[in-house]
Formats: C-alpha cells, structure tokens, sequence
C-alpha cells in the first residue's frame, strides 16, 4: 500500500508518499481500506515535533478516517469485513492506503454520510463535543461563542449546540464563511477581523455576557474573551499557539473559569460516550460535516499548509 512518511520533524515537506507492507489484524484490531483521510490542525503540531506525544519517525501521520472493513482480527465482535466505518484514531497513522485500528478506534458511519464526511468526524466532532458537553457542561438556552467558526471543529460545534437548544454565536474572517455558518444554523455571525466584534457579541447578549466561549486561538483571543463573560461563564481553550497575559481578577468577579482539553486525556468510556452521540446525531441528521476541500494523498504537503491559513472553510480531506 502507498503511506505517506515523516522521516524527521520538520515543514511539510517532510512528509513523502512511500510504499509500505499492507497492515494485518492482530487481537482486537481491525483493518480499514481507507476512503477518504481527514486532515487537522493537530498533525501539523505533531510534524513540527511541538508535541509531547509525537510518535517516534519514520511515522505515518494522521488520526481521522472513514473507508470500509477490510479484515478483523480475532475477538473482534460488532464488525464484520464490508462494513462501512469511520475511524477516530488508528494505531498505523491515517495517511495511507489501509489502516490498522484497535476496534475501539472504529465506528459505524450510516449511509446517508459520505466517506469524506466521516473522515471529518473524529477530531472535530469529538473535540466540539467535548469542550461543549464534557468540559464545559453546556445547557440548553444558554449562549455559546464559538471563535473561528467555520472551521473543522467550529461548523461541528455549531451543529451540536443549535442542536441541543443553545443560542450560538460564530465568528469568520470571510464573507464565504459567515455565510457558511448562517447556513448551519448559527443565530448570529460576526466578522473577526472587525476590532468590536467581542463587543457586537456582548451586545447580542444584551449585557448579560456569553455564558460559553470555544476558543480556538487562545494566544491571540483569551485576555479579551474575559471581559464578554457571563457570570458563572467558562472557557474551553481548545487551541493556541503562543503565550497570553490575561487579567485574573475579570474572572474572579464573575465566578468564571477557564478550561483546557485536549482529546489525548478523554478516558475510553468517555470516547465511547461522544461517538454514541454522534451517530445518533448523523442518523438524525442534525449532525452534517462540510467538507471544503478535497486534495490527493500525495499533496497531504498542501493540505498542511492550506489547514494553517486563517480563511478557513469546512474540512480539508485527502483522498487515497
């Protein structure tokens, strides 16, 4: 099968399309013919080597995927060879032909979901669905601020908090995608690149303060997402890039918290949880992931590069 391979961290061009030996199933673990490979902002961290947990190189980078059941192995129940499936996680690396997963890495994808919108699951569902629920105990009517919005991570927040009765405000840096997040339903849109917009989104509150924000570029955002709190408001910081220098007293005042995650920490029966949400979400249809770009495997380079710009747009996928 052809992979792709990181030899040593580094820019993306270290990343090199190679001909590897097919995987096999051991105990418990599954073979997936992989039809579509979902890209995240989290493989480039890890190419860069900024990571804790990066893999030892030669390594075959990637976490989401969605394709069909090529082989299991033995004690493997619940699926069979055919099936088609998404991956949230492999043990091989998703940027391949094939990949080799434990079985608790595999889900059913149901078929009104395309491959490439299952290979934008796992990441960024799981993440939105984390940082709203598990992490900052999201309820119905309360309003959620989601930075960055039509993004990967942010079009699947929207979702899941329009779905579950939250007032949800999103924010873009492009006509192209405010109109993208008016589509999936988010009661408001503002511009990023406007300097009031964190006031416009107090105003749309009417002074009351954002109950949650998802904060996707803390670095840059964290000191001024305190001001615009509600009482008892939390922040989930589901990525940043740098340092920042807030203000602990604005958080002191309003019995606010600030919240991290990464979903390398979720315990399984956790994991378990958000997928069983999930599907039943795609089922419903209430859930549908945007795919924006679709790039070969052998420009996973590229896609690199494209999923750093700010002017995101949906889901970058590669396809084998």
């Amino acid at each position: 099968m052809k992979a792709i391979r990181v030899q040593e961290p580094g820019e993306p061009d270290v990343m090199k399309l190679e001909e590897m030996a097919d995987p096999t199933p051991d105990v418990g673990q599954i073979v997936v013919q992989v039809k579509a490979i979902g890209v995240n902002p989290v493989d480039t961290y890890i190419r860069l080597g900024k990571q804790g947990y990066a893999p030892k190189c030669p390594y075959t980078p990637g976490m989401d995927a969605a394709g069909i059941v090529e082989a299991v192995g033995a004690g493997v129940t619940g699926f069979a060879v055919g099936d088609r499936v998404y991956c949230a996680g492999t043990l091989s690396g998703a940027y391949a032909e094939k990949a080799l997963c434990d079985q608790s890495q595999v889900h059913r994808l149901p078929e009104r979901i395309s491959f490439q919108q299952g290979a934008a699951l796992g990441v960024p569902y799981g993440t939105a669905y984390r940082a709203l629920f598990q992490r900052a105990g999201a309820e119905p009517g309360e309003t959620v601020l989601i930075h960055g919005a039509s993004g990967g991570v942010g079009v699947a927040a929207v979702q899941l908090a329009r779905a579950a009765g939250m007032v949800v405000i999103g924010t873009a840096g492009t006509p192209e995608g405010r109109k993208l997040l008016e589509a999936q339903g988010a009661h408001h849109v503002v511009n990023h690149h406007e300097p009031e917009h964190l006031q416009q989104a107090l105003d749309l509150t009417g002074g009351q303060g954002v109950n949650v924000i998802l904060e996707m570029l803390a670095n840059v955002n964290l000191g001024h997402d305190l001001p615009i709190l509600a009482k008892g408001g939390r922040v989930v910081v589901i990525g940043s890039r740098g340092d920042v220098q807030i203000t602990p007293r604005l958080l002191m005042g309003k019995d606010a918290s600030i919240l991290g995650m990464t979903l390398m920490n979720v315990p399984k029966p956790a994991l378990a949880s958000i997928h069983t949400a999930l599907i039943a979400g795609l089922e419903n249809g209430s859930l549908q992931p945007v795919i924006g770009r679709e790039l070969p495997l052998h420009d996973a380079p590229q896609a690199h590069r494209l999923i750093m710009e700010s002017s995101a747009f949906g889901k970058i996928v590669l396809m084998p």
